[in-house]
């Protein structure tokens, strides 16, 4: 099965690093983040990748080119340096053909059971299932009445509501609400999909965190030195 990674943006809110670099070849316990994602992927049985490529595209053109990965098929496609996620993803539909597909950030990491989750969506027919994740609490919650704490509660994921984990799988169909290299992916498509109930979540409780800040990233450093397993 193909899985397309979004490697494009311009990952602006962690700027100290992507002066140089693009945000998915930022280095966490010693190798890219991209390369993490696609370990996770391939460890579960699927190698064949799609990196839709676009601000400093070209620092991952030479990752690839000078590290082999023998079992893995990796094709590299330039998406434009401004084009937005949706526009991303249908820039890549000449590639993608008519069977599903797996999708995710380059920025994310996850010990999600991408299995499960594909059972998940074959048994639930929609066009589009995303995994849906508890963000890690930043702040503890507290109620107010007057002067007084009504309520106080220390850091709780499950105080955070739910939001999109970036792990998708697709079905090509979608590809049509995506109108131009403009179109913000999780704006008007998915929001159309939810209106005609074609969107469908698989609840993701074990270990999720994207890489937006350094703090992000020195939290996914620690982490992955604890070797953190795939959700059974």
């Amino acid at each position: 099965m193909k899985v397309v990674i979004l490697a494009g943006g311009l990952g602006t809110r962690i700027s100290e690093y992507t002066k140089t670099i693009p945000k998915p070849m930022i280095r966490v316990a010693g190798k890219p983040i991209l390369l993490h994602i696609m370990e996770h992927y391939a460890q579960q049985g699927f190698k064949e990748f799609y990196i839709a490529l676009g601000y400093k595209g070209a620092v991952i053109k030479k990752f690839f080119k000078e590290k082999k990965f023998p079992d893995w098929k990796i094709k590299l496609v330039e998406t434009g340096k401004k084009t937005m996620t949706g526009g991303r993803l249908k820039r890549l539909k000449k590639y993608l053909g008519k069977d599903i597909f797996m999708m995710t950030y380059g920025d994310g990491l996850s010990n999600i059971n991408l299995n499960k989750l594909l059972k998940f969506h074959n048994n639930n027919k929609k066009l589009v299932t995303l995994s849906a994740v508890r963000p890690p609490a930043r702040f503890g919650a507290l109620k107010l009445e007057g002067k007084s704490v009504k309520y106080f509660k220390e850091k709780s994921r499950l105080d955070e509501g739910w939001i999109n984990g970036g792990f998708f799988v697709i079905d090509p169909k979608f590809l049509g609400y995506i109108k131009n290299d403009d179109t913000f992916l999780e704006r008007e498509p998915l929001e159309k999909l939810t209106k005609k109930k074609q969107l469908s979540a698989f609840r993701h409780n074990g270990f999720w965190q994207c890489m937006d800040t350094k703090r992000d990233k020195d939290n996914l450093e620690l982490v992955l030195k604890k070797n953190i397993k795939i959700e059974k």
